[in-house]
């Protein structure tokens, strides 16, 4: 079961860390943020993983999908709010 608690504190961590990643000219900065969700998402509810990863493995894993995958994130958890 996914709670709105879990919804919610996962639509803010990475609403917050996508809007410093969009903008930011900083590598270092990307690459810790991508570290940082990687090791966010490890730990989230398996079932609110799935639900916004659509099943694929690598979501917000991928260095090369990470801006778009971050962005569907980011948009799949506000409609669920």
């Amino acid at each position: 079961m996914i709670t709105k608690d879990s919804i919610e504190t996962a639509y803010s961590f990475l609403h917050q860390k996508q809007r410093v990643y969009v903008y930011s000219t900083l590598n270092w900065q990307k690459d810790d943020i991508e570290i940082a969700i990687a090791s966010y998402v490890d730990d989230m509810s398996k079932e609110l993983y799935d639900t916004i990863s659509g099943g694929r493995a690598d979501f917000l894993r991928d260095h090369k999908q990470f801006q778009e995958d971050i962005t569907l994130a980011v948009e799949k958890l506000e409609k669920m709010l």
